[in-house]
């Protein structure tokens, strides 16, 4: 089977759309925030559909797959400044997810998926004015299982969700994998076990030291340690990532994921406006040293919203290249710029061996309505002896954001491959333009 397409994670949908975590339910407030306890509650639910698959199997003819995703998220949250000295923050939550209907169409859920488990359990310090020297809460450490992100591209979250049809190794039983479907949600974001240790607030020169455990089959429950270093002014941060690999699950090893143990990766990055009001820019250069040799990958991304024309119309600009073995770790796209509807979720790897460029134009007709519109170019750099993933994709798609607790997200898209199944491509049917769309149903209470 073929390595499955990870960059995804999730959709600019998701971008645009709520924040799981904005908003809550008051149970206790005590003293203007001295004690806080939140009950927390969001959920997801989604139709699909696509007129081609990406299953790799001949007899699926004509290719038509219709699917359907959900979940629900619920559980506690709360900080205190009750003790000594800072504040004790913590949360713990369930989450329940599963797919039906024919499973998606890139062959990583079957249909049937079904699980609840516990999402988030940790526990968090914050030091206040503790330590002037530092800034405003110039220490925090947290442990537990939680979401980690690090600013850039190579660790955003957990949130790959493979299902029962998801199965790498040769001979492996169904369900070696699974994590209980809802692929494209995948709103099962947090790491197993971590340690996070932030130095320096959030300002001038600040860093943190990571150590990451996930509980994923489909990452092969990798093990890693993180530093990071920035430096962050009003007109934007300059930083580097080091991330050294300690361990990977024997029992989940496939493809490459063998080379994560001992795997060094460095890079430098960057984003702000470079002074430029209404300006946006990012980059990201990094390489990765395993058994197997040295790998590259980078992106360049620049913006502009012109804040004084009606709507505030945005447009910008993304240009991304990864060498023919590279890792991408725990790249998503949840509040990230995504690599494409059907390319990144279900078509093929576009996170290795190949050169994207793409043009997001965004436009805001009210403060509840956001329109978009994304324009990619797939570039395979190498077509020695494997599949090619060269293809060109359109989205559009809007977020509607219809009371204060749902957000209502339908979506059109249109990929055409230079290749089809049976000329070293990966689209049933034929090369011609798959036409797919989508409409979730986001909720906050």
């Amino acid at each position: 089977m073929r390595t499955p397409p990870f960059a995804r994670c999730f959709s600019l949908l998701a971008l645009c759309a709520m924040d799981p975590a904005a908003q809550a339910y008051e149970l206790y407030n005590e003293g203007d925030g001295a004690s806080v306890l939140n009950a927390d509650l969001s959920a997801g639910f989604g139709w699909f559909g696509s007129s081609h698959n990406y299953l790799g199997d001949p007899q699926k003819e004509p290719g038509r797959m219709r699917w359907q995703e959900g979940y629900v998220k619920y559980g506690l949250s709360g900080a205190t400044d009750k003790i000594s000295a800072g504040t004790l923050y913590g949360g713990f939550a369930l989450l329940s997810s599963g797919t039906w209907g024919d499973g998606d169409a890139g062959a990583i859920t079957a249909g049937n998926e079904r699980r609840t488990a516990v999402e988030d359990a940790y526990l968090g310090w914050r030091s206040g004015d503790l330590m002037p020297a530092l800034g405003q809460d110039g220490i925090d450490f947290s442990f537990g299982r939680q979401l980690v992100t690090v600013d850039g591209f190579l660790i955003t979250d957990d949130g790959f969700n493979p299902g029962k049809a998801f199965n790498p190794v040769a001979g492996g039983r169904e369900g070696h994998f699974d994590r209980g479907g809802a692929f494209y949600l995948g709103q099962r974001l947090s790491f197993g076990n971590t340690a996070v240790l932030k130095i320096g607030g959030s300002e001038g020169l600040h860093g943190s030291l990571i150590w990451l455990k996930s509980d994923n089959p489909g990452q092969s429950k990798t093990e890693l340690a993180v530093a990071t270093v920035d430096y962050t002014t009003p007109v934007g941060s300059i930083g580097s990532t080091y991330i050294h690999g300690l361990d990977v699950d024997e029992r989940y090893v496939f493809a490459d994921r063998a080379e994560r143990k001992g795997m060094n990766v460095y890079s430098i990055r960057g984003q702000g406006n470079a002074g430029i009001e209404n300006a946006d820019f990012a980059f990201e250069v990094a390489r990765q040293e395993k058994r197997s040799g040295s790998q590259r990958a980078m992106f360049f991304d620049a913006g502009y919203t012109f804040a004084d024309v009606k709507g505030q119309p945005t447009l910008s600009y993304r240009y991304s290249r990864y060498s023919a073995g590279w890792d991408f770790l725990f790249q998503g796209g949840y509040r990230k710029r995504y690599q494409g509807e059907v390319a990144a979720n279900y078509a093929g790897s576009v996170t290795s061996n190949m050169q994207i460029n793409d043009v997001l134009f965004s436009l805001q007709p009210s403060k509840n309505l956001t329109l978009n519109a994304m324009v990619f170019d797939y570039h395979q750099l190498s077509r020695r002896n494997e599949q090619d993933f060269s293809a060109r994709e359109v989205d559009l798609f809007l977020d509607w954001s219809v009371t204060e607790h749902i957000t209502l997200s339908p979506l059109i898209g249109f990929y055409t491959p230079d290749k089809w199944l049976g000329n070293g491509g990966n689209q049933s049917g034929s090369a011609g333009t798959n036409t797919y769309f989508q409409f979730i149903v986001w909720a906050n209470f």
